[in-house]
């Protein structure tokens, strides 16, 4: 904004700049930032930002998120771990008597399956972690099998 547009042009020669006659512009009258959080601006605090203040839950004493870690995958998303020709190879395959193929998610980073989404009518064999009980279903459901792996 140029300097002519600016309040102070206007207020110029009026002495109070907008700020009053009894109550006077004085530097911090309620103190620098949030000070008086618990005290004199409580009311404000509770109103704008209630939670600010206080805890919540138990304390976890060096916390090491390596245990953790534990990235999902759908099934939706399961067929990109394995190139396009693996998947037309076998898809006339029967999981009763044909080789299917074996998708291990472990080794694509992935440690535990999800069931969102759905599955082409092919079975395979898909190797995790873990997997969520939708997820087992349909990839039972289309004839593949799951197998836990450490």
């Amino acid at each position: 904004m140029p300097t002519r547009d600016r309040n102070t042009r206007h207020h110029r020669g009026q002495r109070k700049a907008g700020y009053g006659r009894v109550g006077k512009h004085r530097k911090h009258p309620g103190g620098r930032g949030n000070a008086g959080g618990q005290h004199h601006h409580r009311i404000w605090f509770d109103k704008y930002h209630p939670g600010y203040f206080g805890k919540v839950g138990m304390r976890y004493f060096h916390k090491t998120n390596n245990q953790f870690h534990c990235p999902s995958i759908n099934l939706d998303r399961i067929w990109t771990l394995v190139s396009e020709q693996t998947r037309e190879k076998y898809a006339k395959a029967d999981g009763a008597k044909d080789a299917v193929p074996v998708i291990d998610c472990t080794a694509a980073g992935f440690f535990k399956v999800l069931g969102k989404g759905v599955l082409p009518k092919q079975p395979m064999i898909v190797k995790a972690k873990f997997f969520s009980k939708g997820a087992e279903e349909k990839i039972k459901a289309v004839g593949g099998a799951c197998v836990l792996v450490a």
